[in-house]
């Protein structure tokens, strides 16, 4: 958790920046906002923060709004924002850790990527937790972060025990002049793989695309259908470590990949992989590679412990220390254990084969 005094900002090779503050006291105001858990910045996530982006999906009312505030506080900008929890509110409630699709790098990471300027993380604790729906709007959302505009998804709840709706959003907001843009629950129709173990997502309905569905459809192997349900590729972002080495001895080096310890991870198997290496230019996609992965507990040499490696086609050099950001596109085939080395390697050249083939084609 960030420390409540503690801002962060993060900024992009183009010069774009994302503020990041776990105190509404230091939160740039005034401000346009999406409220939500936002793990995954999935396709649905990412229709609800569009309105507090583009000037064109403002209302005008907000706009004159915005407009009143900044004469009034002699500010020049209002800030596209941000607002979620820290801690997730059910790890709050059950004292469980949870694990994230978007760990706290990812998400300024794809909110960047959108044109979101600011990422209020709201500490949940039991004294916000406590606060009514009406307490919420006027303390946080008004006073705190001179809220101009506000955008949520239409089962959007808040406020003690969950009372708030979206609609009561809309209404309380109203009162301080503010709208409330309630947006659609954004729906897909999911198949499943054939392999999948996602059963309780009926084949051909409509559904709603949540974290929850992404999980675990990406612990199916459905990677493909993660990808879509996601509107980008699921990602790893992580930085290489030294591993035991034993790629190099059989003529396929891999680099460990150290990730987050809140990062949820797909099924275990072997995924082809493209791969930004962050401190390369990030924006350039000439630093983009190709590659195959594994992870898992690499049972062919009686590996112990949970490990995420990789292999770069067609590349040489020394990633030690370097952050990549790793984008899975396709899942090749479950983890298995070898008899020897040399069927190891075996299979590890059929996967570079096989993803080689596959990206041949989607160029």
């Amino acid at each position: 958790m960030l420390n409540p005094s503690i801002d962060v900002l993060n900024l992009s090779q183009n010069g774009c920046s994302v503020w990041v503050t776990s105190s509404t006291e230091l939160a740039r105001t005034p401000t346009f906002v999406a409220l939500g858990k936002f793990d995954g910045v999935h396709r649905g996530h990412q229709r609800v923060i569009q309105p507090i982006l583009s000037p064109n999906n403002r209302a005008d009312d907000a706009l004159n709004f915005a407009e009143k505030l900044s004469a009034s506080s002699q500010t020049p900008h209002v800030y596209s924002t941000v607002v979620t929890f820290n801690p997730h509110p059910q790890e709050f409630f059950t004292g469980q850790p949870r694990t994230w699709l978007t760990p706290l790098d990812e998400k300024i990471y794809q909110l960047r990527s959108l044109g979101v300027e600011q990422l209020v993380l709201l500490p949940f604790d039991k004294e916000l937790s406590a606060l009514s729906a009406e307490q919420f709007v006027e303390k946080i959302l008004v006073e705190q972060l001179q809220a101009a505009q506000i955008s949520v998804g239409q089962d959007f709840c808040f406020g003690s025990n969950r009372s708030g709706t979206a609609v009561d959003l809309q209404l309380l907001a109203a009162q301080y002049g503010i709208p409330v843009s309630i947006v659609p629950l954004e729906t897909c129709a999911y198949h499943g793989a054939a392999d999948s173990s996602c059963t309780s997502v009926a084949s051909g309905e409509e559904t709603r695309i949540s974290t929850s569905l992404i999980r675990r459809v990406l612990q199916s192997g459905d990677i493909q259908s993660a990808n879509q349900l996601l509107g980008r590729a699921y990602t790893l972002i992580g930085t290489v470590i030294k591993g035991q080495q034993l790629g190099r001895t059989i003529g396929f080096p891999t680099a460990n990949l150290q990730l987050p310890k809140d990062k949820f991870l797909p099924c275990h198997g072997v995924y082809a992989v493209r791969i930004l290496i962050m401190d390369e230019t990030p924006d350039n996609s000439e630093n983009i590679y190709l590659g195959v992965m594994n992870i898992g507990h690499r049972p062919t040499v009686n590996g112990t412990y949970e490990s995420v490696e990789i292999h770069l086609l067609d590349w040489s050099g020394d990633l030690y220390g370097k952050k990549l950001m790793v984008q899975l596109e396709k899942f090749l085939r479950p983890e298995q254990k070898f008899p020897s080395l040399e069927a190891l390697k075996t299979q590890i050249q059929q996967d570079c084969d096989v993803a080689r083939a596959f990206f041949s084609t989607e160029r």
